[in-house]
């Protein structure tokens, strides 16, 4: 019965290099949680955008969790003038809503949208996703090519899914600006209709989806033909 061959003991020099490997790895650990947390405060306070938990990781050192992090940023941050928000699937630092107007002085007013524009907005924000046709038939009126282009150039609003209809006609959804700009981390957050009357942004006029259908009330100043419409919903 022949034996089998023992394995040789590792050389000194071989020994040696995966001990200072072992001291490598040791020297390059993750940091400590209190400097994961430093390191995310100064990303998302020199970063006007949202940033995802997927870049904090890539911009911080390897092994660091910025997903938990994150978590107990948000609540050493509650209570206070700034806030840790969650825009959708990314992150921000912004001024609590409560403090909002302390802002108002230093925010400049560069455009307003016509009443076509915020009807269209607020039906996309709570039926999305929703094609055109849905949105006259709502509204009781066409939808413009130009109300459409405005909300899109302003990213608030972008095409979603294709619809499983005849047609394949595209969607509409808002976006993650839309829910920065309003401070509302999904859509559901938006509020209902007790909310809206007890805030008094509600009258006793017939709810949208009363108004007359399309081509029996008034169409907007800016309404195109539907061959010029069509181009929105070419593939």
């Amino acid at each position: 019965m022949t034996a089998e061959p023992e394995n040789d003991p590792p050389l000194p020099e071989e020994a040696e290099e995966k001990t200072q490997d072992q001291q490598g790895e040791s020297l390059f650990a993750a940091p400590v949680m209190a400097e994961q947390e430093r390191m995310i405060e100064a990303i998302l306070f020199a970063t006007a955008d949202p940033v995802s938990v997927k870049e904090l990781n890539a911009r911080m050192p390897h092994g660091c969790d910025a997903a938990e992090a994150l978590v107990h940023l948000r609540k050493r941050y509650e209570g206070r003038g700034v806030r840790l928000v969650k825009v959708g699937d990314d992150w921000a630092m912004r001024t609590a809503p409560d403090l909002g107007f302390l802002m108002q002085k230093e925010t400049v007013e560069t455009r307003k949208l016509s009443r076509a524009a915020i009807e269209t907005l607020a039906i996309i924000a709570y039926h999305q996703p929703v094609t055109r046709a849905e949105i006259e038939e709502i509204r009781g009126v066409s939808v413009s090519r130009g109300t459409i282009d405005q909300l899109i150039e302003m990213e608030w609003i972008r095409f979603g899914r294709r619809k499983m209809t005849p047609g394949r006609p595209v969607t509409f959804v808002v976006t993650p600006g839309f829910l920065d700009h309003f401070g509302l981390e999904t859509a559901r957050d938006l509020p209902g209709l007790k909310e809206l009357r007890a805030a008094g942004l509600l009258d006793n006029r017939p709810p949208l989806g009363a108004l007359p259908k399309a081509g029996e009330g008034d169409v907007d100043s800016e309404e195109e033909t539907d061959e010029g419409q069509s181009e929105l919903f070419e593939d």
